[in-house]
């Protein structure tokens, strides 16, 4: 089952104002796990940079004057995701992102549905808790050592990292199973001798029996003491 977990930067928080996508990163999976395929893409917004956007992602005005417009990324973005599942942290915010560009060019928006909001899916497993990517990278102790801003690629590559243990991690099993088969031991099983325990009958179990046995009417060991 391929999967793209995926992450936008942006201008801002509301793209009906103005604010547009600066950066996309995806991570493929298959079965849950990271294959090593990923697509990465700083994107010209064709608008100034505000602080409070910067202050988070330190993408610049000037960094991204010579990147790509959306238009022109769109292509090669939508043959990577083709129509694989969207596995994304806090769905509504980026779907919304990604669908107002893609009105802007007149192109088919992407249907709300094939998002997989691991926000939510958190907030399922863990009620209560807080469901933030930090917070859920601390609870699976996953590496943020490299997240001193938020980017793309690295929160995406974090997010499969972190869907993957939402979906029960790595089945034991099968890691236990490749260890075995690559093996050329034979597995050797000592089992401890144990003696044998007495189960002789008390006098009160011999009494009991003695009287269901006579209460029976012509068992079947009787019988064929006739016949013989």
């Amino acid at each position: 089952m391929r999967e793209i977990v995926l992450d936008t930067e942006t201008t801002g928080l509301d793209p009906s104002k103005g604010d547009r996508v600066v950066e996309i990163g995806c991570v493929e999976t298959m079965h849950h796990i990271a294959t090593g395929e990923s697509f990465h893409v700083y994107i010209n917004p064709e608008r100034d940079m505000p602080v409070e956007a910067f202050n988070v992602h330190g993408l610049s005005e000037e960094f991204l004057s010579d990147k790509p417009v959306f238009a022109e990324i769109l292509g090669d973005f939508m043959t990577f995701i083709g129509d694989s599942p969207l596995v994304i942290h806090n769905a509504e915010f980026d779907m919304k992102f990604l669908n107002s560009e893609l009105k802007k060019l007149g192109r088919p928006m992407l249907d709300r549905d094939r998002a997989i909001d691991t926000v939510a899916m958190a907030r399922r497993k863990f009620p209560g808790a807080q469901a933030n990517l930090d917070a859920l990278c601390r609870r699976f102790e996953i590496d943020l050592s490299r997240r001193d801003k938020h980017g793309a690629l690295l929160d995406a590559e974090l997010l499969a990292d972190v869907y993957l243990q939402l979906c029960g991690g790595l089945q034991p099993g099968l890691e236990l199973a490749g260890n075995e088969a690559k093996s050329d031991s034979p597995v050797v099983i000592q089992r401890q001798a144990r003696e044998a325990r007495a189960h002789a009958p008390s006098p009160e179990e011999l009494a009991a029996h003695a009287l269901l046995v006579e209460s029976l009417k012509e068992p079947v060991w009787e019988t064929d003491k006739n016949q013989n």
